[in-house]
């Protein structure tokens, strides 16, 4: 069990407890695992190392394991008579009195070809990653709540899925990917000497970006070899991401946050490819 002796504040998400105690009840009540995703568990996972979050959001994401739609329908009854209410998306809830969207994001045994189907409206939720990522996730106590969030080279392969789904509408996934690989040197330093020693340079400069993102590389890769499909699309969306600097988004992206050279960016992502094709 990793503790995390902090308070709610510390993560600076408006509501987070609030909203918290009502998942947490409706899905304890229903004996439904679940898990916190996105960019509040990546700020619970750095905050573990002193890192502070890098932006509030009052969005608020989990993936639930459930069998069917039946299962889902008696989540959505429940956070109803919570005061949520139900919006566009049938996957996604908000909260009047805490202001606050929360998403519920459905995997497991009701997929088909990695994909929910909500039959009520015919939309179709993509959850591919989800299975093999959050089938190691890690329990985390955080005041009197124990919440499950995935490891972080998982979550930069569920940031991959999301944006390359909807780029237009995620524009907050390459930079949260970037924060990953800017922190993770400082958090695995022990693991990175011991088992990861050949990616530091012969000769030159120490770069603990580049460094990182090829140890996260690695590390995400191993969650490939569970599911061709999810290796074929992130091996996609890497290859055509390290063409060239100049027809790369994500190292486009990651120069204009930082104010790099969209080279060295470029640098970082072929370093975190190199990891994840295990070259």
């Amino acid at each position: 069990m990793n503790t995390l002796n902090k308070t709610y504040k510390e993560l600076s998400i408006p509501f987070f407890k609030e909203v918290f105690d009502c998942i947490d009840e409706t899905m304890s009540t229903l004996g439904i695992p679940y898990y916190l995703i996105g960019v509040n568990a990546i700020a619970l996972e750095l905050l573990k190392n002193e890192i502070q979050p890098a932006r509030g959001t009052k969005d608020i994401d989990f993936a639930v394991m459930i069998s069917s739609i039946k299962d889902y329908d008696k989540i959505s009854k429940s956070l109803v008579a919570k005061g949520f209410n139900k919006v566009t998306a049938p996957w996604t809830f908000y909260s009047n009195k805490y202001k606050v969207v929360v998403d519920i994001l459905p995997f497991g045994e009701l997929e088909e070809e990695n994909t929910v189907n909500f039959n009520n409206r015919i939309i179709d939720l993509h959850v591919l990653g989800f299975k093999e990522v959050l089938s190691d996730s890690v329990p985390v106590n955080i005041e009197e709540k124990i919440v499950n969030i995935p490891p972080l080279p998982g979550m930069i392969l569920l940031k991959l899925v999301a944006w390359s789904d909807r780029p237009e509408e995620r524009a907050d996934d390459v930079p949260d990917i970037l924060r990953i690989i800017e922190h993770y040197f400082e958090i695995a330093y022990d693991e990175i000497l011991e088992s990861h020693y050949d990616t530091f340079p012969e000769n030159g400069e120490l770069d603990t970006f580049v460094i990182a993102a090829e140890v996260l590389g690695r590390k995400s890769g191993i969650y490939l070899n569970k599911s061709k499909e999810l290796s074929n699309r992130i091996k996609g969306l890497v290859r055509s991401n390290t063409k060239s600097p100049s027809e790369s988004s994500i190292a486009k992206k990651w120069a204009q946050v930082k104010h790099w050279d969209v080279e060295y960016a470029f640098t970082i992502l072929k370093a975190f490819e190199k990891g994840l094709l295990n070259e």
